[in-house]
């Protein structure tokens, strides 16, 4: 008889550590401006709003301090810094420098693949936008260019990035309160076209436009007249 050997079973992926999964979704809500710039919230209201225990939200709030992400204001309050315009001056140069060398770099190895990944992504944005679902629309741009970033294999850069768009990711979320979905900077088609064309120069060229569109409209709402 013929002897049948098993195999081994690959081990269920164990879930994350409880002060992980509640930086992961402190860091959603500031990355995506459920947390506004200057809105002040205390520890124990995020305690009770995560659903999380104090150990566990003080380290992600730590966390997010390191990142630039949050401000700590005493009296057991944290809120998202304010922008000023040397900030944005800061964050566009930063921007501009290190995203477009993230997409000379991917545009190296990017595969038919994933520029339908990019395509499908897209076009869930542009339903947002359609649609002026603000939410979809945040979410949707930043899953696109994490997807696109990925492509680099440059995770020093992309690490950079993320916590730059910690940064203004809220007063993004404050721009589209003001203007709505409709008028929002969109360069990803030109992005793609390039991509798909295997022009680095010309991906490179669109997503410092890209970044300089959205950009130019945080600094009309936060440094512009009320």
């Amino acid at each position: 008889m013929e002897t049948v050997t098993q195999q081994p079973k690959t081990p269920a992926a164990r879930p994350a550590p409880a002060h992980e999964q509640v930086y992961r979704r402190l860091r959603e809500q500031v990355l995506f401006g459920d947390l506004i710039p200057g809105q002040p919230v205390t520890i124990q209201g995020l305690t009770e709003a995560l659903g999380a225990g104090m150990t566990p939200v003080r380290e992600a709030i730590r966390r997010l301090i390191s990142d630039g992400a949050l401000a700590f204001q005493g009296n057991r309050r944290v809120s998202v810094p304010t922008l000023s315009a040397g900030d944005l001056d800061q964050l566009l140069f930063l921007r501009k420098t290190v995203e477009s060398e993230l997409v000379i770099r991917a545009s190296r190895h990017v595969k038919p693949a994933v520029i339908d990944e990019l395509t499908r992504i897209d076009a869930r944005l542009d339903d947002a936008i359609a649609a002026g679902d603000v939410a979809g629309y945040l979410r949707r741009n930043y899953q696109f260019h994490a997807v696109l970033y990925a492509q680099a294999q440059a995770p020093v850069l992309a690490e950079m990035t993320d916590r730059l768009w910690l940064r203004f990711g809220p007063s993004l979320r404050v721009v589209c309160g003001r203007f709505g979905t409709q008028n929002l900077p969109d360069r990803h088609k030109e992005l793609m076209a390039a991509l798909a064309d295997g022009d680095a120069t010309a991906a490179a060229r669109a997503i410092v436009s890209d970044v300089e569109d959205g950009m130019e409209q945080v600094a009309a709402v936060l440094t512009g007249p009320n």
